[in-house]
C-alpha cells in the first residue's frame, strides 16, 4: 500500500492536480469535457509556475554557489535538505494509513459542516508526516506519530478556513485558500505579530512602500520588471560574479516577475472552473449559505511581486546570519531554496508593504536558522529512527519553518 501511494505522490503535481481536479468536477456534477479542461489548465498553470520557479533558483544558482564555495570549515551539522527529510519520513510504518485517514476525516468534516476547506494540496502532505515522524521518533510509538500527523492535517483545515478571506481579498484567488501547514501556521501569523508591533513604532508605522506605489512614482524605474532587473543586478555584484552572469542573473529575475502571475492566472482559469462548481454542489447538498475553499498550495501565492522580491533580498541576508548567531554550527545552503515559500503568507499579513515584508520576513528567517541550529540533535535522531544512513549531526528548515517540530523538539529538548 504504502509503495502504491508513494507512487502516485511520485507523479507530481503536475500531473496529479488535473487528475484530482477532473475528478471533483465530476463529483460537483461538471461535465466530463469541462471537469477534464478545468484540470488540465490547474496542472497546466502549476507546472508553469515550477517552470518559472526553476528559473528563479536556475539565475540565483551562481549566487548560491559562491556562498557554497565560502569556508564553512567551523559549522560541523550539515543541512541535508527538505528533500531529504521528506523522503525519509515515508519510510515510517503509520505513513500509508495516515494518508488514507487525512483524505477520510477532511470528507467527513466537509459533509458535517466542520470545515469548508477540502484540501487537495496532497503532496505537501510531508508538513504533517514529517512532525509526526519526529514524534515517532522521539518517542518510540508509531500510535504517537500517527496521531500527530493526522491531528496537525485537521488543524490545517480550520487553520486554512480561517486565512480564506484574507488569501482571497490579497492574491485574488476567488474558492481557494492556502493549506500549506508549515506557513499558515507559522510564517503568517509571525507576520502578523511583527505588523502590530510596527504599528506601534512612531515613524516605521507610517511608512508604506509598495511596489505599486514605487511604480507610480518612479515609473519606468519602478516598474516591476525593472525593480527584478536591478534586484538580480546587485544580487550578482554582490557575490562578486562576472559581468556576463550579472546581467543573466538581472533579466532572469525580472523575467520571473513578469511571469509568475502569468502561470498563476493560467491556473486560475482552471480553478474558478471547478470552485463554480463546487459552491453549486454544497449549496444543493448542504445548504444555500455553504461555501467550499479548495485548499491549495503556497506556491498560488508566488505570484506577488513583494514576495519574489524580498525572496531575493534575504538569500545574501541568510547566510550573514550564519556568522553572526552564536554557536551558530549549521551552514544554510539548503534553506536558500526554500526562502521563496517562506515570504507569501508574511507580505499578505503586511498588505504588500514591502519594508514591513522585509523587516518581517527576515525576523523570520533569523527565527528558522537559530531553531534549526538548536534542534539539529532531534533532526538527527529522526533521520535515524527512519533508517536514513547519516554522519555525525544534520538539520534541515523544516526544523525551524514547522511550528509542529519546533514545538515537538521543544518539549523534547526540555523534558528530555
Amino acid at each position: 500500500m504504502l509503495e502504491i501511494i508513494q507512487g502516485i505522490m511520485g507523479l507530481g503535481a503536475e500531473v496529479m492536480l488535473p487528475i484530482v481536479m477532473t475528478i471533483l468536477g465530476l463529483i460537483f456534477r461538471m461535465k466530463l469535457g469541462r471537469a477534464l479542461k478545468a484540470g488540465l489548465m490547474v496542472g497546466f498553470g502549476f507546472k508553469g509556475l515550477q517552470l518559472v520557479i526553476g528559473l528563479l533558483m536556475t539565475t540565483v544558482d551562481p549566487a548560491i554557489a559562491y556562498y557554497q564555495g565560502l569556508d564553512t570549515s567551523g559549522f560541523t551539522t550539515v543541512d541535508v535538505g527538505w528533500a531529504a527529510m521528506g523522503a525519509a519520513s515515508w519510510s515510517v510504518p503509520f505513513a500509508a494509513p495516515a494518508i488514507l485517514l487525512i483524505v477520510i476525516m477532511n470528507i467527513l468534516l466537509v459533509l458535517t459542516k466542520r470545515t469548508r476547506v477540502l484540501n487537495v494540496d496532497i503532496w505537501n502532505y510531508i508538513h504533517f508526516l514529517i512532525p509526526g515522524t519526529l514524534a515517532y521518533a522521539l518517542s518510540g510509538s508509531a500510535i504517537i506519530g500517527l496521531i500527530v500527523t493526522v491531528g496537525l492535517s485537521i488543524i490545517t483545515l480550520f487553520v486554512a478556513e480561517k486565512i480564506a478571506p484574507k488569501w482571497t481579498e490579497y492574491y485574488g484567488l476567488e474558492g481557494t485558500t492556502c493549506s500549506t501547514f508549515s506557513f499558515i501556521t507559522f510564517a503568517y501569523p509571525f507576520g502578523v505579530l511583527v505588523n502590530k508591533i510596527i504599528d506601534k513604532i512612531p515613524g516605521l508605522k507610517d511608512v508604506d512602500i509598495s511596489l505599486e506605489s514605487v511604480g507610480e512614482k518612479f515609473r519606468f524605474f519602478g516598474d516591476t520588471a525593472i525593480i527584478g532587473v536591478i534586484v538580480g543586478f546587485i544580487l550578482g555584484i554582490l557575490t562578486k560574479q562576472s559581468w556576463q552572469t550579472v546581467l543573466i542573473m538581472g533579466i532572469g529575475i525580472g523575467s520571473v516577475l513578469v511571469l509568475l502571475p502569468k502561470m498563476v492566472s493560467v491556473m486560475m482559469e482552471g480553478l474558478s472552473a471547478v470552485g463554480a462548481g463546487a459552491q453549486e454542489f454544497m449549496k444543493d447538498k448542504i445548504g444555500e449559505d455553504s461555501e467550499l475553499y479548495i485548499g491549495m498550495d503556497i506556491a498560488l501565492g508566488l505570484g506577488d511581486p513583494t514576495a519574489i522580491t524580498t525572496t531575493v533580498i534575504l538569500i545574501p541576508l541568510a547566510i550573514l546570519f550564519a556568522f553572526i548567531i552564536p554557536n551558530m554550527s549549521y551552514f544554510p545552503v539548503g534553506i536558500l531554496t526554500v526562502i521563496v515559500y517562506m515570504i507569501p503568507l508574511i507580505a499578505m499579513a503586511s498588505n504588500g508593504n514591502l519594508l514591513r515584508t522585509l523587516i518581517g520576513s527576515a525576523l523570520f528567517l533569523l527565527v528558522v536558522e537559530v531553531c534549526a541550529n538548536v534542534f539539529a540533535p532531534e533532526a538527527t535522531a529522526m533521520m535515524h529512527a527512519t533508517g536514513v544512513a547519516v554522519e555525525g549531526t544534520v538539520t534541515d528548515g523544516f526544523f525551524g519553518f514547522n511550528l509542529a517540530n519546533v514545538i515537538i523538539s521543544l518539549i523534547h529538548s526540555i523534558i528530555g
